[in-house]
């Protein structure tokens, strides 16, 4: 199959009636559409990656749902997430400490998030819509008594 641009890995999205929250130099990072007015990242990509397809998900925790658990720990939770995206062929590709600031003070850290981010190569458009919409129904972010 021919590379796709960012732009066409969009446009062909879009006419799947997946709805994109940001494009990327390698990658449609998909939304997630929490009330009709408002959508967020879902942390679902699709990727557009030496010459072919991907999809990436990111599973994460968030240090303030778990007061006092080491960053391993923490990332333990998040890739206890990622087993379900592991038996579908996912490999882990990264993960990640994320700060996030207050906004009104960019000095000042609200909480931090551990990410852990798998991806998975496809082999053509429709394995790869159907890899996505699999992605977006899984729960992405820990919780007490959940992951």
């Amino acid at each position: 199959m021919p590379s796709l641009t960012p732009q066409e890995l969009k446009k062909l999205l879009l006419s799947e009636g997946l709805e994109v929250y940001r494009t990327l130099s390698d990658r449609v990072v998909l939304a997630d559409r929490v009330r009709d007015n408002l959508i967020m990242d879902s942390g679902v990509s699709a990727l557009t990656q030496d010459g072919g397809l991907g999809v990436r998900v990111i599973f994460r925790s968030q240090a303030c749902d778990f007061q006092g658990e080491s960053p391993e720990g923490l990332f333990g939770h998040a890739r206890r997430l990622g087993q379900g995206a592991q038996a579908r062929g996912f490999a882990e590709a990264s993960a990640s400490v994320v700060p996030i600031h207050d906004p009104g003070d960019r000095a000042r850290v609200l909480d931090t998030w551990y990410e852990v981010a798998y991806e998975r190569p496809v082999t053509d458009p429709s394995e790869l819509i159907s890899e996505l919409k699999a992605a977006l129904a899984w729960p992405k972010v820990a919780s007490r008594g959940g992951a």
